[in-house]
């Protein structure tokens, strides 16, 4: 079973830029495909961007498409939110995740570990 731990939210204006972080422990990182989803106050919890266990396929949300970017690390059994030009409606608490199996990366039931989450807080 894997433990996920998200890092790196904060406070932030409008057109500036954060990098999330999610580090994996307790299991095998590699052996995961990893997603990334953001709860707004009110709202339900919604797709980011995801990126596949081996050959980092990535799939974004249309909303965040040529604006964030996702990576992974299988060294250091991380993966990265790197986001850009952030505007007040990517306001949220942002959570990672990982999918052992088969992996549909917009489905949130698909995943099947999950972190606690880290606000992220876009001013105008």
């Amino acid at each position: 079973q894997v433990q996920l731990v998200e890092s790196g939210g904060g406070l932030v204006q409008a057109g500036g830029s954060l990098r999330l972080s999610c580090a994996a422990s307790g299991g095998t990182f590699s052996s995961y495909a990893m997603g990334w989803f953001r709860q707004a106050p009110g709202k339900e919890r919604e797709f980011v961007a995801g990126i596949s266990r081996s050959d980092r396929r990535t799939f974004y949300a249309d909303s965040v498409k040529g604006r964030f970017t996702i990576s992974r690390d299988n060294v250091e059994n991380t993966a990265y939110l790197l986001m850009n030009s952030l505007k007040p409606e990517d306001t949220a608490v942002y959570y990672c995740a990982a999918n052992s199996g088969t992996w549909y990366p917009m489905t949130e039931s698909r995943y099947d570990y999950w972190g606690q989450g880290t606000q992220v807080t876009v001013s105008s």
